[in-house]
């Protein structure tokens, strides 16, 4: 359609025949955003340099076999419980719950087969001045031995000439557990320059982090504060200028892998912001989640290509997550992921782009 700020078409197939689509939402320009219907992936985010270029700044893959073939969240929704519950248990209103251990001896990424291994529906297209796509999922009750049916509903939408936002609503039949994120991996200097992001700057408007053990899971501790340690990001600073520090947390975490404790209250406000040298992108993340897991893209090793058939290594990106604490579910002191039947799952983020010479 002539005009048109939204396009579909097919991306892939899965074994079983269906189909799996991809919607283009564009922006000013040529900001775009790629989604596709298989793990509501962000298989796409194109957005300007200093120099009026353009670049793909998010990991991923160019054809749907990549997705198929290896499970690395790129790009994708994960649930029902982003991140790691310890030894895959909890106890929901007196009754204990034995989820499949994925990580070592935890739960990651809602178990064996998440929401990001899921045929997502196309729950509607607006073609307005903010182009918008929504999908749906519909996880039935016992679905990874997660209790209740929950219905989540998802919606990407560009509000501004280079500014994505993804807002999510979750309702259940029971009560249940709930904590979505989006794992894009970000790179912005562009998903195929083949530089690292140890030299982005990045700022996290957090005074504290939650310390982990070797397996990831926090530690019975109250939140740590960042100032005096190599997590302090409240000033721009590279990504890998202490990484390598002789820090016990950088250890366990192989470099970063932590959860940001942030005072939000459900409201959304700047958490983050991160900048690349080169190509000048500006990054400025908003959430009204309560955490912010930043992931320097340690455990990329190089065993698969990605866009362009680079190979994938540590450092070629990092995540910048938004949800719940890990281990919420054991952790009567974290914010609570309870989800009641007669309440809703909330969860906004805006990822705004912009672009400044250094």
């Amino acid at each position: 359609m002539a005009g048109s700020k939204i396009e579909k078409d097919v991306f892939g197939m899965l074994p079983d025949g269906r189909m799996v689509e991809r919607i283009v939402l564009r922006g000013a320009g040529g900001f775009e955003a790629r989604v596709i219907t298989y793990g509501a992936v962000l298989q796409a985010l194109v957005v300007p340099d200093v120099k009026g270029g353009y670049d793909d700044v998010v990991l991923g893959h160019d054809a749907f076999a990549g997705y198929l073939a290896e499970r690395k969240f790129f790009g994708a929704t994960v649930g029902r419980y982003a991140n790691r519950i310890a030894k895959g248990q909890f106890s929901l209103d007196g009754e204990t719950v034995q989820l499949p251990v994925n990580n070592g001896p935890n739960a990651l990424h809602g178990g064996l087969d998440g929401f990001d291994r899921k045929l997502w529906e196309i729950g509607g297209i607006d073609d307005g001045k903010e182009p918008a796509v929504t999908l749906t999922y519909t996880s039935p009750h016992g679905e990874e031995n997660y209790p209740g049916r929950l219905d989540v509903r998802l919606t990407y939408r560009v509000t501004g000439p280079t500014e994505l936002s993804l807002s999510m609503e979750a309702r259940a039949d029971r009560p249940t557990i709930v904590n979505l994120t989006n794992h894009s991996f970000f790179n912005l200097e562009g998903a195929t320059s083949g530089t690292s992001i140890l030299d982005h700057r990045l700022t996290v408007a957090a005074e504290h982090f939650l310390a982990i053990d070797p397996t990831a899971i926090p530690l019975p501790e109250p939140p740590r504060a960042v100032a005096g340690t190599p997590f302090d990001f409240r000033n721009a600073t590279p990504v890998g200028e202490r990484i390598r520090q002789s820090d016990q947390q950088l250890r366990h975490g192989r470099g970063y892998d932590h959860t940001y404790c942030l005072a939000r209250d459900g409201k959304l406000a700047l958490t983050a912001r991160l900048e690349a040298p080169r190509s000048g992108r500006i990054m400025e993340l908003l959430t009204d989640q309560p955490g912010l897991q930043v992931y320097s893209g340690n455990y990329l090793d190089g065993t698969i290509a990605g866009k362009g058939g680079k190979l994938i290594r540590q450092s070629d990106a990092i995540c910048l997550e938004p949800h719940i604490w890990p281990d919420a579910p054991n952790r009567p002191d974290f914010p609570s992921p309870r989800l009641a039947p007669d309440e809703v799952y909330r969860h906004h983020t805006v990822y705004r782009f912009a672009a400044r010479a250094t």
